[in-house]
């Protein structure tokens, strides 16, 4: 049955709200959304867990170490060639300005690569970034269920022969930074792209 004009503009003008309405929900906004650069959660998420690695000096270090203090955590390799030092360097300048000291924040490197990275090898690496900057190594089977604990994704990936390399390998990994709170929950964590000054005015926020 054909229906009436006065009847059949308002029926669509009902549709184009509903359809546009739909559009909007959809198109909106996420607060869970991660964006680059910026805070991605805050103690949200099921991440990390008690553990106990092999520090810088060849002594063992435990998570409960720390217990009181806020842990600033980075999984990378000594042989990255670009987003670990980069990264180390951010953090590092976000803790120089905001505790310097070391007093309430530590900051901490665990190795995804604990054939090469041994506690000789770590040592000289993280003091580069300061003096207060913990390295963490461990058997393969260590890293591997600390990996799991951070969510964190780490493969090897064999280089090929164009520069005499072959044999050798590099590592596929996440690039996160993790803020444990004193009691070693999560509190925040932020990719890669995390600017220094974005780093220092959210840990200044998250840890007074």
């Amino acid at each position: 049955m054909f229906r009436k004009p006065q009847l059949l503009v308002p029926y669509l003008l009902l549709v184009a709200a509903l359809a546009g309405a739909a559009l909007w929900w959809q198109a909106r906004p996420r607060a869970e959304t991660p964006v680059l650069g910026k805070v991605v959660s805050s103690g949200t998420i099921q991440v990390g867990g008690p553990f106990t690695l092999t520090g810088q000096d060849g002594k063992r270090v435990a998570s409960s170490d720390f217990r009181g203090r806020y842990m600033l955590i980075y999984f990378g390799y000594t042989t990255c060639p670009d987003v670990c030092p980069t990264t180390l360097a951010v953090m590092a300048d976000a803790l120089a300005k905001v505790d310097p000291a070391g007093k309430k924040i530590v900051p901490i490197f665990i190795t995804i690569d604990p054939e090469r990275d041994t506690p000789k090898v770590l040592a000289p690496y993280v003091k580069e970034f300061g003096d207060n900057f913990v390295g963490l190594t461990g058997s393969v089977a260590e890293i591997a269920a600390v990996e799991k604990q951070y969510k964190v994704y780490a493969k090897k990936t064999p280089l090929d022969d164009k520069k005499g390399l072959a044999g050798g390998y590099g590592m596929d990994h996440s690039s996160v930074i993790y803020l444990m709170g004193p009691d070693g929950r999560i509190a925040s964590y932020w990719d890669e792209l995390v600017p220094p000054a974005k780093l220092e005015a959210d840990l200044r926020e998250r840890t007074k």
